[in-house]
């Protein structure tokens, strides 16, 4: 590796197949400094992460990987915007609340309930018996995309493209997840000291087969979007995820010159989701990109 720290991973808080405490134990084991617990839309798993690194002597940036949804005329879907919550304001209740209940907005049953009713009428036909909500709430208290896929292959025997032909972006029965930028807005103005990373935004233009490519949107999209990203008074940014491995290289030069030319931190992380698909450890960033950011975080 030639890197020291990877901040953007997931637990079984969210759809990650790791426990906080193993994947702190991962990172220290691949001799990582520092690593980014990032759970999808919740806060849950950031307790035991922050004990694991003390114990383990490992560094913990203590996040959450917020869904933002969009209903544009050239865009509808969703794009994840990475919050790293400094420890002072982890340990406020009122944040955690807040925080919860807006996460908390853009999933749950109301929307697993519309995607399975959406799946079942457009591609009922296809299916062995009707996909039901039942057995995807079974496999996590907080429902992604993965869990979808994780159903339809194991309880209806289908395959990787007939799944992305139900659940991928451009499926008509796609329903976006994620709360409004707007809906995050006041969280972001009481709580200034958030930083704020832009996940992966060249990833949806990975050439050739990816995991990446199939959920997110071409740079060309995320590009039309990032006036919402760089307007303080809606969201704000300070950061861009540059260092990510469904990043070509010419995409991690690019993402670079953005962050050049918008004056934002480069920031890096594996996204690791499991041990074979998603792993620990193939992305991250250097020393002196995590003293910038930490700089930040601790200001």
């Amino acid at each position: 590796m030639n890197y020291i720290a990877d901040l953007h991973n997931h637990t079984t808080a969210s759809d990650g197949e790791y426990t906080p405490t193993e994947l702190v134990q991962k990172g220290q084991a691949l001799g990582l400094r520092a690593i980014g617990v990032t759970d999808h839309d919740t806060l849950d798993g950031l307790d035991e992460a922050l004990a694991a690194g003390e114990r383990l002597g490992i560094q913990v940036l203590t996040g959450v990987e917020v869904s933002l949804r969009f209903r544009r005329p050239f865009f509808t879907g969703t794009l994840h915007y990475l919050l790293y919550i400094p420890r002072d304001i982890l340990q406020d209740e009122e944040f955690r609340e807040m925080a919860t209940a807006i996460f908390q907005q853009g999933r749950g049953h109301e929307l697993v309930q519309a995607r399975v009713d959406k799946i079942n009428a457009l591609f009922g036909d296809g299916l062995q018996r009707p996909l039901t909500s039942a057995e995807i709430e079974t496999l996590a208290p907080n429902i992604t995309r993965r869990h979808f896929a994780l159903a339809l292959k194991n309880g209806h025997g289908l395959k990787h493209e007939q799944i992305n032909r139900l659940i991928g972006n451009d499926s008509p029965a796609y329903l976006p997840s994620g709360v409004d930028p707007s809906t995050l807005t006041p969280l972001l103005h009481r709580y200034p000291r958030l930083l704020r990373i832009l996940a992966h935004p060249a990833a949806g233009s990975f050439p050739g087969k990816s995991l990446y490519n199939e959920v997110l949107p071409p740079i060309s999209i995320v590009e039309k979007l990032m006036p919402n990203f760089l307007d303080d008074t809606l969201l704000g940014l300070d950061g861009l995820e540059v260092h990510y491995p469904g990043h070509a290289p010419e995409h991690r030069l690019l993402m670079a010159e953005w962050a050049q030319k918008y004056g934002l931190l480069i920031s890096g992380g594996s996204d690791c989701h499991d041990e074979v698909e998603r792993p620990l450890g193939v992305a991250g960033i250097s020393q002196e990109e995590l003293n910038a950011i930490m700089k930040e975080i601790e200001s």
